[in-house]
């Protein structure tokens, strides 16, 4: 393995030496993430249609349509067969037992300083390609993301570089692949900066820009350059439709609200069951094959059904039906155990819901409306930018999908609308809230991942002043008048903590001569102080030191031997994330 290590380390030296310019580097690094994420979305596209074919015979993403040449158990139970093999592979493949997807990638970004496993990335890829040809109501654009930010995390881990490039790395993995599943490159570029890395910064966005230019580019040789939607042109028919368009973002936030909540409350009954946990994706398989012999449009990625909104062949109750059996779906399909992802069905449930609105606006109001078409657009960015959290790249997603940017105002309107409703009552996104429900906040980001860094085994004082267990009272005295810290530190024969001592502690009895006899250190020591271990970290202590009070603390091998190494204070503790924050930051800007 080192000899690997050093056989990429030779790779970048050399490109350093080549190009002389470590941002053209990392320029010419992110060109070759965006082409390797491009090719592995291509793959796994491909690997969808694989599936799909084998399941039902056909490679269309227009499922539903071939609804009517299959029987009647084919609907019913491929899915539980897909949902099986799932969570078989969920089962024994997958590390922490369960499917990933962005929330993953966001946590990887913003904690992990961008490492990822490229073999978990893999078998995510995998699992989600088989829920989506199986039928599950799952989307195929955040596993991309898994994908491409799996496979530049691995290239950034294997090359050696910083924390500050391995995440722009997983930046440009991240463009490239919401670029070649969208054929949307400003999208892909602006979603990696503003969900994965965070900012805008002309050092990591030359790069991410490239890699989604890359991606691009690979995925047009491959499918062709042309919108994923095939639309009418639509325009704004008066400015007096601006507060429809507003009522449209109201609706879209409230809807995407109980999206998330019934994501939710699915993912808390299935903990709650019985039913194994590799078992469950079936039967969510089942649930969901059974709404499909009723709603065919649920099953798969459903643009074949949004495309029709968008189109206005949806009937008005059937538009309202469709939105609310997609829902459920997705919610059964995700809180349940398939893999995939929330982005399509978010655009789905959004342009039924849209068309639904048009249709109604347009009645009322038949010489202002745009008609259903124009609220079917505007309501999938809308929905779909208050579940992602990202209303700059969703709204350019949509104008990119569809090639049409007359809507722009309307989209725009609505999408902060709905995400400002969203992110008030619900909290930032669906992935932050997915992170938020397994205890990870990211509100420290960048803070907490150099909090992580440095170990307290790594930063004891060596002022630590002990004293043994059988130390008698007088001696105790003096020991605590000269002390620099006014803690003194009992410890057994052993090398095993006791307790600690202060002042304080000997009360009455600093003063009482009478008992000097009697009374030794391990009478009066506090035999439950707050201790740290050398193994946490600047987090810990810091917490430690709020909830205790204490200024000083003792830090032992473990809390089993409880075997003493010294001490930590508050102003060590400040000094050494301080120091770590300096490096990070110096490392960061390449000085």
């Amino acid at each position: 393995m080192a000899e690997v290590r050093l056989t990429y380390n030779g790779l970048v030296s050399g490109l350093r030496r080549l190009i002389g310019n470590d941002h053209m580097v990392l320029v010419v690094l992110g060109l070759i993430v965006g082409s390797l994420a491009g090719c592995a979305v291509i793959l796994f596209r491909e690997t969808i249609s694989l599936a799909q074919i084998i399941f039902y015979g056909s490679r269309s993403e227009r499922l539903f349509a071939n609804a009517d040449s299959l029987h009647w158990w084919q609907i019913v139970f491929v899915p539980v067969a897909g949902g099986l093999i799932v969570g078989l592979l969920i089962r024994f493949l997958m590390p922490d037992k369960r499917p990933e997807g962005v929330a993953d990638v966001i946590e990887a970004s913003a904690l992990k300083g961008g490492r990822m496993s490229s073999r978990t990335g893999l078998i995510a890829a995998l699992t989600s390609a088989i829920s989506v040809g199986a039928g599950a109501s799952v989307g195929r654009e955040g596993p991309a993301v898994h994908l491409g930010a799996s496979l530049a995390g691995w290239m950034g881990r294997r090359l050696g570089l910083t924390r500050s490039l391995v995440r722009t790395l997983l930046g440009c993995g991240v463009a490239a692949a919401v670029a070649a599943s969208f054929n949307a490159p400003i999208a892909g570029a602006l979603f990696a900066s503003e969900v994965v890395i965070g900012h805008y910064a002309l050092k990591a966005f030359a790069p991410i820009v490239i890699a989604s230019v890359a991606g691009t580019a690979l995925s047009r040789s491959w499918f062709g350059d042309f919108p994923a939607f095939t639309i009418n042109e639509i325009y704004i028919n008066s400015f007096w439709e601006f507060p429809a368009f507003v009522g449209l973002g109201v609706v879209s936030g409230l809807a995407a609200m109980i999206f998330m909540r019934a994501i939710e409350l699915a993912q808390k009954s299935a903990a709650a069951s019985p039913v194994p946990d590799w078992i469950r994706p079936a039967v969510a398989g089942l649930a969901v094959g059974l709404m499909g012999l009723a709603f065919p449009q649920v099953l798969g990625v459903g643009y074949g059904v949004t495309e029709q909104a968008l189109l206005v062949k949806i009937p008005l109750v059937m538009l309202l039906a469709f939105a609310v059996a997609k829902i459920a779906a997705t919610a059964i399909s995700i809180g349940w155990g398939f893999a995939g992802g929330v982005f399509s069905p978010s655009l789905v449930i959004g342009a039924l819901l849209g068309g639904a609105y048009g249709v109604i606006v347009t009645n009322i109001f038949p010489d202002l409306s745009s008609g259903p078409a124009a609220y079917a657009l505007v309501g999938m960015g809308a929905m779909a930018a208050a579940v992602l959290g990202a209303p700059i790249s969703t709204t350019l997603i949509i104008f990119e999908m569809t090639g049409d940017y007359a809507l722009t105002l309307g989209v725009m309107l609505a999408v902060v609308i709905s995400s400002e409703i969203t992110h008030i009552f619900y909290g930032r996104s669906f992935f932050a809230e997915q992170l938020k429900r397994r205890g990870i906040d990211l509100k420290g980001g960048f803070e907490t991942e150099i909090l992580g860094t440095v170990k307290i085994g790594d930063m004891l004082s060596p002022g630590a002043e002990t004293v043994a267990l059988d130390l008698a009272l007088p001696a105790l005295r003096k020991r605590l008048q000269e002390s620099k810290t006014g803690d003194l530190f009992v410890v057994r024969d052993s090398g095993a903590l006791y307790g600690t001592i202060t002042l304080a502690d000997l009360s009455d009895l600093a003063f009482d001569a009478a008992i000097d006899d009697l009374i030794r250190a391990g009478d009066v020591a506090r035999t439950a102080p707050p201790v740290l271990t050398t193994g946490d970290d600047l987090e810990a202590a810091l917490a430690l030191l709020s909830d205790s009070g204490e200024d000083l603390i003792a830090v032992v091998e473990d809390l089993d031997t409880m075997a003493f190494k010294g001490c930590v204070t508050h102003s060590e503790i400040m000094a050494a994330y301080n120091r770590a924050l300096l490096e990070s930051r110096h490392e960061e800007h390449g000085h």
